[in-house]
């Protein structure tokens, strides 16, 4: 098996770092590049992405256009999925691989409803990205990159090897494991923890070092998805001590949540927050700290709206 072409649904802030790793390396020159769009947003993607302050001019393709691809990344906003699952149907055929960078864990559960799991490897990103002017921005160097694997033996597929031969000579960090549903995890909880608190406060991530408030608001959101794991068998013990951290930052980073705060735009906490109350209703575990922050972001958003003219 041998990735010759890829395409990537949703070439925001996530899908611009594996835009800039196939093509800033030149696999591109051997391997066929595409991001999804039609309309208005396809003439925009015409014209090319900026990332890192350079112009780059993947393919743009229509999902019949792109229709049996073999690699499709999934790097959509959570709000956004349930209208691109669509468009993945009409993409992919009996080969193709499908990764889902979004943040979350329900993702791939949510896209096999529509195209089933066995079309589906398992992944996650780590990489602190942002929104610069009419750009995307991020530290190559300090980026962790994307991890995945299979969720049971073999997991040196066929396909994962097919990733990694198409990831080795290029920009993108990346790493294979036999843990993915735990590393998965251990994203989430990253995200929950350290995403959340910081866009209610309005502050970088510098507040969780400086305020012991930040911390127990931190602490407590951790303890809840801990609960749920733990209640669903996900043992994170598993991991290296380094899967719990993210792409290194400064204290002024801001977090995607409040990154959408700023620009008035919704977030995704109900992939973050929204996902853990369900589960924690199905599973009879409280998540006061979870339903507090969902309320408290929703509220945010209404505000931003415009709903509260007081």
């Amino acid at each position: 098996m041998k990735i010759n072409s890829v395409a990537i649904l949703g070439a925001g802030a996530v899908g611009s770092y594996v835009i800039w790793g196939l093509m800033e390396s030149g696999v591109t020159d051997s391997v066929r590049l595409g991001v999804i769009a039609q309309g208005e947003r396809a003439e925009r993607l015409k014209k090319g992405i900026i990332i890192n302050d350079k112009v780059y001019n993947p393919e743009v393709w229509t999902p019949e256009e792109a229709q049996g691809v073999d690699l499709l990344i999934v790097s959509v906003k959570y709000g956004a999925l349930t209208q691109a699952v669509t468009d993945i149907k009409k993409i992919v055929s009996k080969n193709t691989i499908v990764m889902s960078l979004m943040n979350g864990v329900d993702s791939e559960e949510i896209i096999a409803k529509e195209i089933g799991m066995s079309n589906i490897v398992h992944s996650l990103i780590k990489v602190a990205s942002r929104r610069d002017g009419e750009g995307y921005r991020f530290d190559p160097e300090t980026t962790i990159g994307i991890i995945f694997g299979e969720k049971k033996e073999p997991y040196r597929s066929e396909r994962i090897v097919a990733i990694e031969e198409l990831f080795k000579d290029s920009g993108v960090h990346y790493r294979n494991t036999e843990y993915i549903v735990e590393e998965m995890w251990s994203k989430f909880r990253l995200n929950v923890c350290n995403n959340l608190p910081q866009a209610v406060l309005g502050a970088g991530v510098g507040c969780y070092q400086d305020s012991e408030h930040m911390k127990a608001i931190s602490d407590g959101l951790k303890g809840e998805l801990e609960a749920i794991a733990n209640a669903k068998g996900i043992d994170m013990s598993k991991l290296d001590k380094s899967s719990a951290r993210g792409s290194k930052v400064p204290k002024t980073a801001r977090y995607s949540t409040l990154q959408d705060l700023d620009a008035k735009r919704h977030t995704e906490i109900d992939m973050f927050s929204g996902a853990l109350i369900r589960m924690g209703r199905e599973l009879g575990i409280p998540t006061p700290y979870n339903e507090y922050t969902y309320h408290i972001i929703k509220a945010l958003e209404e505000k931003n709206d415009g709903r509260f003219d007081y």
